[in-house]
């Protein structure tokens, strides 16, 4: 790995998590209980479901011991700032992405690192794993979590500022992202040219099922359509460099972050249809009741007579 891999990625993560920190208010975790039923179903969603359907899905394609730890480092990665993008793009709950993303972000320390350590174990014996071992836990923690409160510490004491660098801290973060991942992906590009065909049938399927997960359980449970909307991307779409971030820099393997890279590129695209797919299902649904209201008067319209005597037309457009 060169410098551009040991350096350059925690430096982009640390100025994207920094951004997110710049975004957030100690009021974006109090709205936890505001908001206790649709918080909890996501997080149900993001801790337990897919973890479970991401091993599912890794016994199912039977990936060699390494990209196996890769899919589960990914899937106990939190979700990602791009998912408050397409959240908005698709009309969901903005203001739940930020509190499930600063819940996430918080949990991951210690969430991240178990799962990691427990595939591990699991799949590579006798390996040392990451969960448990302090120095690497205390790593995690720098990584995720010091940036974000760096960002919250400066909204709080010098809020305008925050507001004006918000957006260059996001361009600078993109642009940072794209040349360091641009670069990685160049130093390793015979791997991951090697192993992408294997990788992209269960990243898609994967991203697929995460994204259904998190709009469907919420719904099923009654949570109202704009937060399963914001559920949907935060759980769907993960912070893919935390997870090659950790895979290349803490534990030390190229080929672990494989699937997070694969995984990278394709959930835009996925994300992306899904979006599409879930607004067309909300226009139908808003307009069927629309449609029965005004099919109903077909069997019950009240007389000439009457809509006169109460001076209504019967047209939509004379109220």
């Amino acid at each position: 790995m060169g410098p551009l891999t040991t350096i350059g990625l925690p430096v982009a993560l640390g100025v994207i998590m920094f951004g997110l920190g710049l975004s957030l208010t100690p009021r974006d975790f109090a709205r936890v209980a505001t908001q206790p039923k649709a918080v909890i179903v996501a997080l149900a969603c993001q801790l337990l479901l897919l973890p479970a359907v991401c091993f599912g899905l890794v016994l199912l394609f039977d990936l060699p011991p390494v990209l196996a730890v890769g899919m589960m480092l990914l899937a106990a990665s939190p979700g990602g700032t791009t998912a408050n993008l397409y959240s908005h793009l698709f009309r969901g709950d903005v203001a739940l992405n930020i509190s499930l993303t600063a819940l996430n972000s918080v949990i991951a320390v210690f969430t991240l690192p178990l799962i990691a350590n427990l595939s591990i174990a699991f799949f590579l014996p006798g390996d040392d794993g990451l969960g448990l071992q302090l120095a690497k836990t205390i790593e995690v923690f720098a990584i995720v979590l010091l940036p974000v409160v760096a960002g919250m510490l400066v909204r709080r004491w010098k809020p305008a500022f925050a507001d004006r660098m918000d957006r260059p801290v996001r361009i600078a973060s993109i642009v940072i992202l794209v040349v360091v991942i641009a670069g990685a992906i160049a130093s390793n590009l015979e791997l991951l040219v090697e192993n992408f065909g294997r990788l992209a049938g269960i990243t898609v399927l994967f991203c697929l099922l995460s994204l259904g997960i998190g709009y469907l359980v919420p719904r099923l449970l009654r949570v109202e359509r704009r937060q399963a909307i914001a559920s949907s991307f935060e759980i769907g779409i993960h912070n893919a460099t935390l997870a090659i971030v950790i895979a290349q820099t803490v534990i030390g393997s190229v080929e672990m972050s494989l699937p997070a890279a694969v995984y990278g590129v394709l959930m835009f695209f996925v994300a992306l249809g899904f979006g599409f797919l879930i607004r067309g299902r909300g226009a139908d649904a808003a307009a069927a009741p629309a449609t029965a209201t005004a099919t109903s008067g077909v069997a019950g319209e009240p007389s000439v007579e009457a809509k006169r005597s109460t001076g209504s037309s019967g047209d939509p457009r004379d109220e």
